[in-house]
């Protein structure tokens, strides 16, 4: 009989059915199985059950040829009467059917390092659950358990089909798997770990508040905890003779079925570096990148100079589709319950591919098909020397050490376009650098163990098939050209989504989104660096100069000039710092001079200092119905003139003494880093606003928490720690240029504001243009009409 026929009535359990392999089994067993009942595991996520993730999964391409055949009545009545979704995952499993005859254990960790805890709870602790769950459902299914051919460990030369050969108990290295996250955790929470912990954190984020400082403390600890449980997990496998902690919890996965299983059949199914579809479901059909798709990829870009492999290295890689008919052609092949079947399935030792071969029809494919790159336009193909895994670690670590050093001289640099674009190539040559040290590490050993994998027994299982079924389900590795499989369909697969003109912007440039929402958004906006060009000493100096004397100016910049290293200083360390060290120049000022000299002076300034762009976004939002909040660390009366555009204008108040000066103090702390959100949250509050919907824009790194607290952050000409947090984070990062012939620093005096008065009347009185005629106080009345609702 064929396979249809030996399966038919056959009640068959698929877990992982929305991974890799179990979407392309899934497919042809709906496909080319009709009289197979299925039974699929799916966990439910992200608020969809997992009956509505089955239904999303089969309209998915794969599918679409059985889609198109059957109809859409087929479709329905298939997913009626031969599907059965069992709701649940490896860690809670539902109860099985009592008649399963077949499972097919698709599902686990396929990351290649995971943290130890977590390789072993999903690869071993997933398969006992799974074990646990057929027992107490009474079955006597088949069990397939699909495994890789990587098991075999660190060794060299021909690796036969069969039982792996050690003695490592999995009861000891699972339970010493679960100690380890205690033990790391632990270690994390020493009085040393944490204090270097919050050193880094401040080191870093100290201006944007104490809760950041805490929240980024903690984010580096759990890190701290994962990358320790990933490096245990690793070194542990190599010590063992495995590859990684993935090749050493699948190992171990084997043996405790083959221990374990209550006399239950037993078929290891094996494959090496499965890839793209050969021709089903369809030619070059990938779900995602596998092993070999990243470095095609990196080389095609020009990202990957050489590679740490020997020439004549076989790199074993398989097509799914190959992969998946060997798995029901296993899986209607019932071993005796004394005897576990073992099938490798792979290419090695009947096709090879040479890591050679491998780079030169990648190379020949792109000099042919060159990708195309923004700002270099066809990529060259590189030439690989195969310079040897020590080279090649050498070039790393240099590039490393360059980058680390770059950055730490960046934090230094005054913020401009510049700096950030500096930044951003950088942060380039860094993601490339990771990249290469990721897969330099992850592919070390892969390298290094030259293996060739005999898969003698998938052989004669193939060969057992009737000649229909060897044309249907047929996986013999020779049946296919490598040039022909690479070039025609594998790397045009890969590519496709990459291709084309690149008509995304950059992160850092990527537009902002379409300004929802109604009157339950608010549209908060920083003032300084964000809104206008300036900073609280240039505001002060605004005021502070505008009428004084040539020699008075004089010794106030002076004074102003030495103390600027201790305002650079409190700027480091606490915004807040800053506003009150400057503020307290402000004592003995007369507040009612203050308005007027920024109805007369200071308020010009300001209006002719504000952003363009800052204007039209400011109005979007009114126009939008949502509610404008002006949120600053500037002195509240310099704020008078953009009083039109806000419903709310919170900002520093001036403490005023009984003699009715201003004393040097605020009335009450200024609004900076953590008591920014504190105060948005209460607002939102108290006006019945929504911040998962609300709008938020800033600069600077102590506006983090502001930031952070609103749905639709936007970083504005950030400096260069919010910009390195808004790349990481995926915000939208814009640039609102200033206006050209900005005003300076020092308002003029009340003379030079006199006779430019007298210039501009004359200047009109002989028919001139009218240029600045008019107060400043009249000038930022012009403003008001144009901005109201």
């Amino acid at each position: 009989m064929g396979l249809p026929e030996r399966l038919a009535g056959k009640r068959v359990l698929v877990t992982g059915a929305t991974g890799f392999v179990g979407e392309a089994l899934l497919e042809r067993l709906l496909s080319d199985l009709p009289d197979t009942h299925v039974v699929v595991l799916i966990r439910p996520r992200a608020g969809r059950s997992g009956h509505a993730r089955f239904t999303g999964l089969v309209a998915k391409p794969a599918f679409a040829a059985w889609r198109e055949r059957v109809g859409a009545d087929g479709v329905e009545r298939a997913l009626r009467e031969r599907v059965t979704v069992l709701e649940g995952d490896l860690e809670r499993m539902p109860v099985l059917p009592a008649d399963l005859d077949i499972v097919i254990h698709c599902a686990g960790e396929v990351s290649f390092d995971p943290p130890i805890d977590t390789g072993f709870a999903t690869n071993l602790g997933g398969v006992q659950e799974l074990l646990r769950a057929v027992r107490d459902s009474g079955a006597r299914p088949h069990l397939v358990h699909i495994s890789t051919a990587y098991v075999a460990g660190l060794r060299s030369g021909h690796v036969a089909e069969g039982r792996l050969v050690h003695n490592v108990s999995w009861r000891a290295e699972q339970a010493a798997a679960q100690r380890a996250r205690v033990t790391a955790e632990d270690a994390s929470r020493t009085p040393d770990a944490l204090r270097g912990f919050r050193e880094q954190a401040e080191a870093e984020h100290v201006r944007a508040g104490a809760q950041t400082v805490s929240r980024e403390a903690e984010r580096r600890r759990r890190k701290w905890v994962d990358r320790r449980l990933v490096d245990v997990g690793g070194e542990r496998a190599r010590v063992l003779g495995w590859t990684d902690c993935y090749t050493f919890t699948k190992a171990l996965a084997e043996r405790y079925l083959e221990n374990e299983r209550d006399g239950l059949p037993l078929t290891v199914v094996r494959p090496s570096i499965i890839e793209s579809a050969l021709a089903r479901p369809f030619p070059g059909w990938i779900e995602g990148f596998k092993m070999a798709e990243p470095l095609i990829i990196a080389y095609g870009r020009g990202e990957l100079p050489d590679f740490p492999a020997s020439p004549d290295g076989i790199i074993d890689i398989i097509p799914v589709d190959l992969v998946v008919n060997a798995i029901i052609a296993a899986a209607a092949a019932t071993p005796p319950a004394s005897t576990p079947a073992y099938y490798t399935i792979c290419s090695g030792f009947r096709n090879p591919l040479l890591f050679r071969d491998l780079y030169e029809h990648v190379r020949e494919y792109f000099e042919r098909h060159p990708l195309i790159s923004r700002n270099r336009g066809a990529v060259a193909a590189t030439d690989w020397r195969f310079a040897g895994a020590a080279t090649v670690e050498s070039r790393l670590r240099r590039g490393e050490r360059f980058t680390e050093l770059a950055g730490r001289a960046l934090g230094y640099a005054p913020r401009s376009d510049r700096v950030r674009q500096a930044a951003r190539d950088l942060e380039q040559l860094d993601e490339r650098l990771s990249f290469l040290r990721r897969y330099q590490d992850l592919y070390r050993s892969y390298t290094r163990a030259e293996l060739v994998y005999v898969d003698d027994a998938t052989r004669a299982l193939h060969q057992g098939l009737d000649p229909a079924d060897a044309q249907r389900f047929g996986f013999d590795p020779a049946c296919y050209d490598w040039r022909t499989y690479l070039q025609d369909i594998h790397i045009p697969s890969v590519t496709a989504t990459i291709r084309g003109p690149d008509t995304l912007a950059p992160p850092a440039r990527r537009a902002t989104r379409a300004l929802a929402g109604g009157p339950d958004t608010l549209a908060v906006f920083d003032l300084d660096g964000t809104l206008v060009s300036s900073t609280v000493v240039e505001s002060y100096l605004w005021l502070r100069l505008a009428d004084q004397s040539v020699a008075a100016r004089g010794r106030e910049l002076a004074a102003l000039a030495r103390a600027l290293p201790g305002y650079v200083r409190a700027e480091r360390r606490d915004r807040g710092h800053l506003i009150r060290a400057v503020y307290t120049r402000y004592a003995g000022a007369d507040p009612d001079e203050l308005a007027r000299l920024v109805d007369e002076a200071a308020g010009d300034i300001l209006l002719r200092r504000v952003k363009p762009a800052a204007i039209r976004r400011v109005r979007e939002h009114r126009e939008a119905g949502h509610r404008t909040v002006l949120l600053t660390g500037a002195v509240e009366v310099l704020t008078r003139p953009l009083a039109p555009l806000f419903d709310e204008i919170v900002a520093t108040r001036l403490a005023v003494g009984g003699d009715g000066r201003c004393t040097g103090r605020l009335v009450s702390a200024p609004l900076v880093g953590d008591a920014r959100a504190a105060w948005l949250s209460h607002y939102a509050g108290r006006v019945g606003a929504n911040l998962s919907v609300s709008w938020g824009y800033a600069d600077s790194q102590s506006d983090l928490p502001m930031l952070r607290a609103v749905g639709n952050p936007v970083a504005v000409n950030p400096d260069l720690p919010l910009y390195r947090v808004a790349r990481r984070s995926g915000w939208p990062i814009e640039e609102w240029p200033s206006t050209r012939g900005e005003p300076r620093a020092v308002a003029a005096s009340r003379a030079e504001r006199q006779a430019h008065a007298v210039a501009a009347r004359v200047r009109t009185w002989r028919g001139g243009e009218p240029v600045g005629t008019g107060t400043g106080s009249d000038r930022a009345r012009t403003v008001r009409p144009g901005a109201q609702r």
